[in-house]
């Protein structure tokens, strides 16, 4: 992690996803606006809660791991998220595991500037309540989404969600055979049948599957196959 002291570059996401109003005056000072570089680790499950980080750039994978050391993938999440506020609110340690996925900056405040300053700041309370009650929905129709729909297009979903971000070209179009294992996990799935659906994209010209990694030939294509990507 790599902190950014150029102020001018954290008050313009500021001005962008329109924060201005939700951090009061004396929290301002408090903010930092820091980078990490794709596969660092943000947040690890189980360790103290500190900090709540509001992404304004990139993407990250959020998972979770079994007592036996399984991972389990979560979702994709890309601007604007906020990591750290259930536990902010609940008081608890880290609930998930949080990965950059590609070269991702966010802002931060540690808790102790947030309950000094913040727990009595009503713009501050509603962006929380907003934000929560937005995952709520959104795992709702994550839960409905692989429920209905058949492995194609939740395999073309997965893949729409872990190839792309228009901040990083790096990954674009690319992803590690490596985590197919968590893939199948993620949309419900055998390893051997999400194997199978690949041949089938493979043959069907959406994508080719080169060593260590899968390319998208068609994005396109893959993308109306997708339907809506679920994962982000």
């Amino acid at each position: 992690m790599n902190k950014i002291t150029d102020l001018d570059r954290l008050e313009s996401y500021l001005q962008t996803y329109k924060l201005t109003t939700i951090f009061n005056d004396e929290l301002l000072p408090h903010l930092s606006l820091n980078k990490y570089e794709q596969g660092e680790l943000i947040c690890v499950q189980g360790e103290p809660a500190h900090t709540m980080y509001i992404l304004v750039k990139g993407k990250v994978k959020i998972y979770t791991t079994s007592a036996k050391g399984q991972a389990l993938i979560l979702s994709f999440k890309k601007p604007l998220e906020v990591i750290g506020d259930i536990e902010y609110v609940q008081e608890q340690d880290l609930i998930n595991t949080v990965e950059a996925v590609s070269s991702v900056e966010m802002i931060s405040v540690q808790y102790r500037w947030l309950n000094k300053y913040g727990k009595d700041h009503a713009p501050l309370l509603r962006f929380l309540l907003e934000i929560v009650t937005r995952k709520f929905y959104i795992k709702s129709d994550f839960l409905s989404f692989n429920l209905l729909h058949p492995v194609e297009v939740r395999l073309a979903s997965y893949l729409m969600s872990v190839s792309y971000d228009e901040s990083d070209a790096l990954i674009k179009d690319k992803v590690s055979t490596v985590s197919l294992a968590d893939a199948a996990n993620l949309i419900g799935t055998s390893y051997r049948h999400l194997n199978r659906v690949i041949q089938k994209f493979c043959e069907e010209g959406l994508i080719e599957r080169r060593k260590g990694f899968i390319q998208i030939i068609d994005r396109e294509r893959l993308s109306m196959k997708a339907e809506h990507n679920i994962y982000e």
